[in-house]
């Protein structure tokens, strides 16, 4: 592994060495860098055009430029560009807006993509495959600056006028409850009765459900309260329970409804705390919840210890993070009052000058993160689903699949230990690719939406022909496609041991 690795690398960086060469003198070649200066009718122009030519080295080959550059990079130095601003600072500003805009919408993207892509696999010929299966080919032939353009729209303009008397319409009321029933029909196995009455029990359900949040008027001043909050919790705790133990086992199910019944209490107990605290003590926070979650899997897991210590400790960050977002629910009316009725953004990273408590800082964030993350959300969700639904497939058809069946282990061991392991293997691929991708910024995304990140550093340096921010961008996106592909060639051997790396 560490030959292989170190092979790898040195590669790498010769691949590198060749591609900033290419790089550097195609954006030098790219226009004339004095252009806009050329235009100017100022008196001191002809000093203007002096300095520009003295900071870019104009005056100097290509190759005995690039040359500087690199002996500058060796030394730590980014350098500056056309205007005389420093790179690295430039750099070390796009690329938090960039990590902040993109990680949580890979993230959720995969992590949603392979769970609905897996439920289809298991449910091939169903309804929710033929469904997911529909959405997942729209969401991927739609253009991004169009569903950026939607979403800024309806889901941000018109959103925020309907906030403003959050009753909802009756025939929008009857559309949210036939599209509940008939995602209850979908996720329902069995003859065509049963479906039926799943679609049914899912049209009253979510007609109910959006007729009392209309009566109540939730989304003015919305919250979920300590009994919806305990309630969600143990649904929670269930489920964790049987994707680790399945349901017969009682040790991992105590376990995990005691996680959720404490974390509740807790949550009322640490009020003070949470009425205003800091990132360092919500970290804090959780892994306490870790070590207390698992010590309850370990005192009531019985013979199945390690499962009741995963589904504890998953559902004690679960009721978290439902708390959490319970705290962030209940800042929501204040904060939107402050920024005028519009909490949902459609353009910037932050509102300007605005300052307020933790949990209204982080509304703040989120309002403005919510409408881009959703639009490479719909996008990225699409190729990880039918990525993760074929793969899951052609593991279930594997001969070893069939054994285990035949042995006799349940569904669940066999879907979750035996056929998801080899099923990421191919995703695993994509997620490397992807990854890497976005840390070179969502340039379309970031246009839309204002958002000053490496999509928008890049744009500027080629505008301008100014070879260093490109240089500077080229040299973080280079790095990490490496460092991610090389990461996902040692998950390979991770996740199935008959990969070996030398």
């Amino acid at each position: 592994m560490i030959v292989f690795i170190a092979r790898r690398l040195v590669i790498s960086f010769f691949v590198l060495l060749a591609a900033t060469v290419i790089m550097f003198v195609l954006t030098a070649l790219s226009g004339d860098p004095l252009e806009d200066l050329r235009q100017d009718a100022s008196p001191n122009k002809a000093a203007k055009i002096a300095d520009r030519v003295e900071r870019m080295q104009l005056d100097e080959p290509i190759p005995v430029r690039y040359l500087t550059w690199l002996g500058n990079v060796a030394r730590g130095d980014l350098g500056v560009n056309r205007d005389g601003h420093d790179v690295a600072t430039m750099l070390g500003e796009a690329l938090s807006a960039t990590l902040q805009l993109v990680i949580a919408a890979t993230v959720m993207a995969i992590i949603i993509g392979i769970v609905i892509g897996i439920i289809s696999a298991l449910r091939q010929y169903s309804g929710f495959d033929y469904t997911v299966t529909f959405a997942a080919f729209v969401c991927f032939s739609l253009p991004i600056f169009w569903v950026a353009v939607m979403l800024k729209q309806y889901m941000a303009i018109e959103f925020n006028n309907w906030l403003k008397d959050p009753s909802i319409p009756p025939v929008v009321i009857g559309a949210l409850a036939l599209l509940s029933g008939l995602i209850f029909g979908a996720l329902t196995v069995g003859d065509r009765k049963r479906r039926l009455l799943s679609f049914a029990a899912g049209l009253l359900i979510g007609g109910a459900l959006f007729t009392l949040l209309s009566v109540t008027r939730w989304f003015a001043d919305p919250g979920f309260g300590l009994p919806l909050i305990l309630a969600i919790s143990l649904a929670a705790a269930v489920g964790f329970t049987v994707l680790s133990a399945g349901l017969n086992p009682r040790g991992p199910l105590y376990a995990a409804l005691g996680a959720a019944l404490l974390g509740t209490v807790a949550s009322e107990a640490l009020s003070p705390l949470l009425a205003d605290p800091t990132w360092l003590e919500i970290i804090g926070l959780a892994l306490v919840t870790v070590a207390v979650c698992a010590g309850l899997g370990y005192a009531l897991g019985g013979l199945q210890r390690r499962q009741a210590i995963n589904a504890a400790v998953l559902t004690g960050l679960f009721t978290g993070g439902v708390v959490f977002v319970d705290r962030m629910l209940q800042a929501f009316n204040g904060y939107s009052e402050r920024v005028r009725g519009r909490p949902i953004s459609t353009i910037g990273a932050r509102t300007p000058n605005f300052q307020g408590d933790f949990w209204q800082m982080n509304l703040d964030s989120a309002g403005h993160l919510l409408l881009p993350s959703m639009a490479l959300i719909l996008i990225s969700l699409a190729t990880y689903t039918r990525y993760s639904r074929a793969s899951m497939l052609e593991v279930m058809n594997q001969d070893y699949v069939r054994t285990a069946r035949a042995k006799g282990l349940p569904e669940r061991t066999v879907v979750v230990k035996h056929a998801f392991r080899n099923g990421l293997i191919p995703v695993t691929t994509l997620m490397a690719v992807d990854f890497a991708g976005v840390i070179g910024g969502a340039v379309v995304t970031e246009n839309v939406f204002g958002w000053q990140g490496m999509g928008n550093l890049f744009i500027e340096g080629l505008d301008t022909v100014d070879p260093t921010p490109v240089m500077a961008f080229f040299i973080v996106t280079g790095t990490a496609i490496v460092v991610f592909n090389m990461i996902a060639d040692i998950l390979y051997a991770y996740l199935d041991p008959r990969i070996r790396l030398s």
